[in-house]
Formats: C-alpha cells, sequence, structure tokens
C-alpha cells in the first residue's frame, strides 16, 4: 500500500480518536486550518479551533462523539491530497465529511475539515 495512504489513514483515525482532545486534535491541525463543522461555524486558524472545541467540550457537546469512516483518498498533488469520509454521529446524524490535507516536512496535516449533513428520508 501506498505509505502516503497509510499515514493518512493514520490522520483520520487520530482526528477520530482525539475529538474529546484539545492539544491532540489541533496537533493534526495546519496553522491556517480552515473548518467548518456540522452546523455550518467556521472557524480559521489553529488557535480559533483550539478555542472553540475547549469551550464546546465544557457544554453537553462533550457527549457527542462521532466515527469517521474513510471513503477515498485523491492526490491532487504528491504533497496535496481530498480524503472523502462519512462521519457517523453518536445521536443518529450522518455527515459526508472531507479533509484536504497537506504534507509539511514529511507529516500529513488537515488543511481544510467541512462536514456537510447527509439528509435521509
Amino acid at each position: 500500500m501506498n505509505p502516503d495512504v497509510k499515514a493518512i489513514e493514520h490522520v483520520v483515525r487520530d482526528a477520530e480518536e482525539l475529538q474529546s482532545d484539545v492539544a491532540g486534535f489541533t496537533g493534526l491541525l495546519t496553522e491556517e486550518v480552515s473548518l467548518v463543522n456540522f452546523i455550518g461555524i467556521r472557524l480559521r486558524g489553529r488557535d480559533k479551533v483550539r478555542e472553540a472545541m475547549a469551550k464546546a467540550l465544557r457544554t453537553p457537546l462533550k457527549d457527542v462523539l462521532t466515527r469517521n469512516e474513510l471513503l477515498d483518498v485523491t492526490f491532487l498533488r504528491p504533497d496535496v491530497a481530498i480524503a472523502g469520509l462519512i462521519k457517523h454521529v453518536n445521536d443518529g446524524r450522518t455527515g459526508a465529511l472531507t479533509f484536504v490535507l497537506v504534507k509539511e516536512d514529511g507529516t500529513w496535516r488537515i488543511a481544510l475539515a467541512q462536514t456537510t449533513p447527509v439528509l435521509t428520508s
């Protein structure tokens, strides 16, 4: 298997495992990350994500857990990839999650995370 795909799979797994660990999760991000969460709140920069995440974990949102299912990885360049995922929320919601990852100094980091709710009828 492509070692970059394995590294990206590891980032996806870490993002799931560290969802309640502010320092751990934000360590997976680029400094200028753009993050759009499930309800459409847009955050720009690692510090803003750190702030918002710390605040959210002091509310009932701390009990909302997700599982990420990696569907595919597409390389735009050797150091830029798009990961398509499905986000499964423990309250029954599902989201289409997209990561844009960049390879910085040999380490893959999330430069963009966008979640769009998936509506089911």
